[in-house]
């Protein structure tokens, strides 16, 4: 029987545990790949006799050869969840030298190597925007002029690489996550320090708009499915439902036992105010809750579907009320131990 081992890129990262805790939870031997201080959240299964640590970048091409040593013929499965989302419209080198710089540096160490499979975690946000009420389903070509902020064009750019490189023989299948909440979230995310703030009383304003949110266990399990079943260059998105934010800040207040926000601040006001907060967060060092370009996102077109993953590779999805809850009870445990 053909022994294979996944090896999962930002697996310190919100999505990349919550992959390596599947894969291990299933019986799944994992190599989890980290930066040199980060380490493996306290949530994982942590089974010794599976999951093992590289500590390297993405961005150095030599240290991904570690991930590669096989005493024993094993295949290789890899994961590429390394990634750096920013919803600031500042241009940084480190999200393009990530994103982009490191897919390039996987896509060649997994052709090197030869491995079985990559799975590459691209974006909804790689994919260009259809007007108002048309719903947006998987392409097949990817340009970084198409799309809007940095992320995005970094996100495109990286996902036609590995579409090209599975056009010239090497078996990638993409997936395309939504906006991802769920627990055992970053403190460094927007949405958890939105939630935070909403536990501790101290955010009480919101801004009308919406998107499309899904639970990060949901898009684990999903990205399990596309290396098993996922067809090679294929993309596949793993999303949910557009969900309004007033209904979004509702279920988890009612989760929570909270009293619901009170106040909606139409998008427009939010932007005239966004180049302001940027510049607050940015001297304050703390992460931006809203800027220019999430302002954008939540006031455009989100309508994503996954019928093509729900029938290709049976994704599905959980209710936004047992996300909440689960969210919830996550933030009271941090906050008991704190």
């Amino acid at each position: 029987m053909e022994k294979i081992i996944y090896i999962v890129t930002g697996a310190a990262g919100h999505l990349g545990s919550h992959v390596a805790d599947a894969l291990i939870r299933e019986g799944n031997a994992v190599r989890a790949f980290l930066l040199p201080h980060e380490r493996i959240p306290d949530f994982v299964a942590y089974d010794t006799r599976l999951l093992s640590e590289y500590a390297g970048d993405v961005r150095d091409r030599a240290s991904l050869e570690q991930l590669f040593e096989n005493a024993d013929g094993a295949r290789f499965i890899v994961i590429h969840c390394a990634g750096i989302v920013s919803i600031s419209g500042k241009k940084d080198p480190r999200i393009y030298g990530v994103n982009v710089g490191g897919t390039k540096n996987i896509v060649d160490a997994c052709k090197t190597h030869n491995v079985k499979r990559l799975v590459y975690v691209s974006s909804v946000h790689a994919i260009p925007l259809l007007p108002s009420g048309q719903t947006m389903g998987e392409i097949d070509r990817f340009c970084p002029e198409n799309v809007h902020g940095q992320y995005a064009r970094t996100k495109a750019e990286a996902t036609q690489l590995v579409l090209d490189a599975a056009k010239e023989g090497l078996d990638a299948v993409i997936v395309h996550p939504a906006g991802i909440i769920g627990p055992n979230a970053l403190d460094t995310g927007n949405i958890p320090s939105m939630l935070k703030k909403l536990v501790r009383g101290r955010f009480r304003i919101a801004v009308r708009g919406g998107f499309d949110f899904v639970d990060v266990r949901d898009v684990a399990k999903g990205i399990l499915l596309a290396a098993q079943k996922g067809q090679c260059g294929e993309c596949y998105i793993l999303s949910n439902r557009f969900i309004d934010l007033k209904e979004f800040f509702n279920t988890f207040s009612d989760a929570a036992g909270l009293k619901r926000l009170k106040l909606y601040l139409p998008v427009f006001v939010a932007k005239a105010a966004a180049p302001f907060a940027e510049l607050y967060y940015a001297l304050a060092k703390k992460t931006p809750v809203f800027t220019r370009y999430s302002m954008m996102t939540l006031s455009k077109n989100a309508l994503y579907s996954h019928e093509k993953a729900t029938r290709e590779l049976g994704y599905s999805t959980r209710s936004l009320k047992d996300t909440m809850k689960d969210i919830a009870a996550w933030l009271k445990r941090k906050q008991r131990r704190a």
